[in-house]
């Protein structure tokens, strides 16, 4: 079944991972995905991931979800722009999420990376997703 939302659908699994205690969690790879999950491992969110190939042809994430003291790193995790509702950004415009604490996920003209990151470019785009 197609997904309206594939990037929606990943964060979703994380957040349900999250809340079961879950070390691990499955998704379907794309470029989009591999993006968005680079910078959560860049700021310390998720160990990392892994791509498995199979012999279809199609692939799948295996994310490493990272805890502390029994308590996930992620305490929220959510979409801002949607199929249906797109939101952007100025460089001036980018939210602090928490007042600094959490992150915003942009996709700029020059690649996927985080809201503090976007800053320093001086370039603004779409806001994928916050994390805190």
């Amino acid at each position: 079944m197609a997904l309206s939302d594939p990037l929606g659908d990943m964060l979703t699994r994380i957040r349900n991972a999250t809340m079961r205690n879950k070390s691990t969690v499955a998704t379907p790879a794309s470029k989009l995905r591999a993006r968005v999950l680079d910078v959560l491992k860049e700021e310390g969110y998720i160990r990392g991931y892994t791509e498995t190939r199979f012999e279809n042809g199609t692939a799948e994430f295996t994310i490493e979800l990272k805890y502390y003291e029994g308590a996930s790193v992620i305490r929220e995790i959510a979409r801002v722009s949607k199929p249906g509702r797109r939101v952007y950004v100025s460089s001036k415009t980018i939210p602090h999420v928490a007042n600094g604490l959490g992150i915003s996920v942009l996709s700029t003209p020059k690649g996927v990376m985080a809201d503090h990151a976007a800053r320093e470019q001086n370039v603004g785009g779409e806001i994928l997703c916050r994390v805190f």
